[in-house]
Order: C-alpha cells, then structure tokens, then sequence
C-alpha cells in the first residue's frame, strides 16, 4: 500500500517538498506567516493519506471496511473547508480564527453523519448513498472559496499582474467544486495535488511581487520603476511626482513610526485615486512617483486633483509635479525633470506660504 501511495502521490509530495524549502529560505515573510503555510502544507499532506486509504481498492472491495470508509469520508467533507479557510488565514493577514467556525460547524455536522448518514454513508452493499445534506460540504467549499478570492481582490492594486494569478486561483478552486461531479471517485486522487498546486504558485507569484514592492507603502519599488520605465516606453504619456512635505521634521519631534504611519497614508491616497493605466512607485524616502500610460492629459489632470483632494483629508501634505507626453517623443529623463521642476516650485510655495504664516503669528 505504501508504494501505491507513493506512486499516486509522488507529484504531489515534490511540491510540497519544494514548498517547504522555499519557505525555509525565504526573507520575506514573517514567521507567523511561515508557520500557516507550514500548517496548510501538513494538512494537504495528512488529506492526500486519508483519501488514498479512502479509495485505495482494498478498503473499497471489503464490506468489513465500511465503518472505517464512513470514517474517512467525514474527515475528507470536514479537511476541505478547513483547508480552503486556513488558505484564507494564510494569504490574507487581516482574517482572524473565527473564520474557521462554519468549518467546524461542518466538522460536527460530518461526525454526526458517521452515525446517522445525513450527510452521506456507506450502506451494507459497500455503496455510498447521499444523505439530505449531502451538498454542504460542496457549499461550504464554495462559499468559503468565493470569499477568499473577493479578499485576494479586493487587497490587490486590480492590475493584470496581481488579478492573472488570482483569477488562476479561482480556476483551481471551481475545478475542486465542478470536477467531482464529472469524474466522481475519480476526482479524490488529484484533489490535494491542484490545491497545492494553487497554493504553490500563488505563492511563488507573491515572493516575485514582493521583490518590486516597497515593504512599508505596498507600492512598488525603485528598481521597478527602472525596469518598467524601459517596458514600451512610447506608451507613458505623463509623469507625475510626489514628495511629501515635513517628513524630517515628524521624524525627528515624533519618531520614525510617525514618519512611517504618514508615508502608508500618503500612498493610500495616491492608489485611491489611480486606475488601471497608472502605476504608483516609491522610489526614495519621501518621493514617489506615478506613471501614466495611454492617459488623456484631462485624466492626468483629474488624477492629481484627487490625489490633492485625498491629501487633504490627512493631516499631510505633499507637493505635486507633472508633465506630458502626448505625442510619445520626449524621453523619461525629460518627463521627469519637467515634472520634478514644477513638483519643487510647489515646495518651495509651499514652505515660503509656511514661513509666512508662521510670521504672522509672531
């Protein structure tokens, strides 16, 4: 049995492999966050057993296993939905544990069916039958999965490069939903293989993103400002940049964290006002800059007014500069002097009206 097992898992058990050994030498996670996926890793690993035992064709030929099928078909309806919440609690900082309480719900719901079969059961023929709730484990997946994949949305920045492997991750997720009921049985053997799967690249996706994200603002970084920049470059057709005002000075009267906690809202109100063809950079302590692609100089316009608008919302400020590129001729050295000409006369206003104001209060 043990080889069978290793012949029909033995996919599965690489990546898994290869997924512990990423997580052992990766900087970018915390440790909290490493010890989750550790624990959904365990938990697809010990699911892959019980559905091999499962199905495994000794225990589905002998009538005199049919206690211990029941047994093992309440632990796979009860695995699913507490695996598909851990990926939740794994992927998404802010979930806490009671996202797990429909799951061990459903975990009693399944106990209770070992003796009474409302859920399923194996009958004296050595035949499943379908209880009257037989459907709430495939519900609970799914609700559970249309949850996760609104949360990976709605904390993305709705660009192609974050929704592409989320909507994979959709993908696989509905194919653990709709499958069953075409292949049957046959499904069981490659379930835990297509969440890893899932899970894996999902995560390999969020290493290479955090490598072109700033840490602190959520942004991306400098060096993918470089890079992007230089990817059709023709298309850029305004830049805009940003530098917030007084970052030194809450540094030092209100300490770092101060300085941090202005920086994270600033670029809250920066994404607030992008859409899908502008792309926001952090690419120095205090400075950032937005790029616009195929972007009517109106919309630009509208752009740094909301941006203003958000601002001024928060006990921040920042000065503004933009230029234009209507035509795809000037080189992003030339966009971005213009704009870092016209963003350090707002500075200037800006500290000169201070000065001013803080005269009259003499």
């Amino acid at each position: 049995m043990f080889k069978d097992y290793l012949l029909q898992n033995w996919a599965l058990i690489l990546i898994l492999l290869a997924f512990v050994i990423s997580l052992a030498t990766t900087v970018f996670f915390d440790k909290k966050t490493i010890a989750r996926f550790y624990v959904l890793i365990s938990a697809i690993f010990l699911l892959s057993i019980v559905v091999f035992v499962e199905f495994h064709d000794t225990i589905r030929s002998n009538p005199d296993f049919r206690v211990l099928r029941n047994v093992l078909m309440a632990v796979r309806y009860s695995a699913t939905p507490l695996i598909i919440a851990q990926i939740g609690i794994t992927l998404v900082k802010r979930l806490r544990w009671f996202i797990f309480i429909p799951a061990l719900a459903l975990v009693i719901l399944n106990v209770v069916s070992i003796f009474t079969g409302v859920v399923s059961f194996i009958n004296e023929s050595n035949e499943m039958v379908r209880g009257p709730l037989w459907l709430s484990p495939y519900i609970a997946v799914g609700l559970y999965s249309v949850f996760l994949i609104y949360l990976l949305i709605a904390r993305s920045n709705k660009k192609a490069m974050e929704i592409i492997p989320i909507a994979f991750m959709a993908f696989a997720l509905a194919s653990g939903l709709i499958l069953p009921f075409i292949f049957q049985a046959d499904y069981a053997s490659i379930f835990c293989i297509i969440i890893a799967i899932a899970v894996f690249a999902y995560y390999e996706f969020t290493v290479i993103q955090l490598t072109k994200k700033d840490s602190l603002t959520g942004l991306l970084n400098r060096h993918a400002y470089f890079a992007d920049i230089n990817n059709d470059p023709k298309s850029i057709s305004a830049l805009i940049s940003i530098d917030m005002n007084g970052l030194k000075k809450l540094n030092d009267g209100e300490g770092h964290q101060a300085g941090d906690d202005a920086l994270v809202t600033l670029s809250l109100c920066f994404n607030k006002a992008l859409s899908y063809r502008q792309t926001g950079y952090r690419v120095g302590g205090d400075e950032f800059i937005i790029v616009c692609r195929k972007t009517p100089k109106e919309e630009t316009l509208h752009i740094v007014e909301s941006i203003q608008k958000y601002v001024s919302e928060t006990k921040y400020t920042c000065s503004i500069g933009y230029s234009f590129n209507p035509d795809g001729n000037k080189s992003i050295n030339t966009l971005l002097k213009e704009s870092d000409d016209m963003m350090y006369l707002d500075k200037q206003t800006y500290y000169r009206k201070l000065n001013n104001d803080r005269r009259r209060t003499l």
